[in-house]
């Protein structure tokens, strides 16, 4: 009886091959089904959308009506998604039978430049810039004024870890402030807009008061922290005595100190 088993055991397994093989040649010749794309969003900003990225995969032809398994280039389709300048990562991949997914992650912006040139462009979270979206406008710091430098893919941390960069880069001390008051809940709907003048200080302007808060350069986070501790702090124990119309200008360039100067209300 044991060699009826070997035998059966045998059978059973160059079927099972057998069963195997044909599928997985049914699987290459059959047509796919469009991709299942997830899209991760961190904040509100919908810079890309299911739709627009499956027109742009259409129109490249890296997808097109009866395509099979076999036809399909998953790493090409990847690399052409990962140099979109507002995807953070992507990761394609084949399931069983014909399905197969994209699952991207989409930046976040945190500030919008409109420099010397005429462009106007984001800088994300990590330091990234990107072009602006048709389909949405991110509510995030806006920066206008002496701003020479332009868009490009390169990240702001490796200006800033440059010594021989970071002294003609403006777009460091952007991102500096622009990372910390995103951060903070006060800051982030007080500050709206801040404009850089012909000297190369940073004027923050408010959404409630009409003060001119001079914020001076942004060099370092240090730089950055002490100035808008000092602001907040101000914000917390003076203006309420004082009263928010009091000043009309707000100096934080000095150190361990803010100097204001009072409205002229002698008319």
């Amino acid at each position: 009886m044991k060699w009826v088993k070997r035998i059966f055991w045998i059978v059973f397994s160059v079927a099972v091959v057998l069963v195997l093989f044909f599928s997985a040649g049914e699987q290459k010749s059959s047509a796919l089904l469009e991709p299942k794309i997830f899209i991760q969003y961190n904040g509100e900003s919908v810079f890309l959308t299911q739709k627009d990225l499956l027109q742009s995969l259409t129109r490249k032809g890296y997808i097109y009506p009866g395509q099979t398994r076999e036809q399909l280039n998953l790493p090409e389709i990847e690399a052409f998604i990962r140099k979109m300048p507002e995807v953070k990562s992507v990761e394609v991949y084949s399931k069983l039978g014909d399905a197969w997914n994209i699952d991207v992650k989409v930046r976040k912006p945190i500030a919008r430049v409109f420099n010397n040139s005429g462009e106007n462009f984001y800088v994300d979270e990590d330091g990234f810039t990107m072009a602006p979206s048709n389909l949405y406008t991110a509510r995030v710091l806006v920066f206008t004024g002496n701003i020479p430098d332009r868009k490009n893919s390169i990240p702001v941390s490796d200006f800033i870890n440059n010594d021989t960069l970071k002294s003609i880069r403006i777009l460091d001390d952007i991102y500096r402030i622009s990372n910390y008051v995103c951060r903070d809940v006060f800051l982030s709907a007080q500050i709206g807009q801040i404009h850089r003048d012909k000297n190369g200080d940073f004027l923050l302007i408010p959404q409630v008061g009409a003060q001119k808060i001079i914020f001076g350069s942004a060099k370092s986070d240090e730089e950055v922290t002490k100035k808008f501790k000092k602001l907040v702090v101000f914000y917390e124990e003076g203006l309420p005595y004082e009263g928010w119309n009091t000043y009309d200008e707000i100096n934080l360039k000095y150190d361990k100190q803010i100097v204001c100067r009072k409205k002229d209300n002698s008319n």
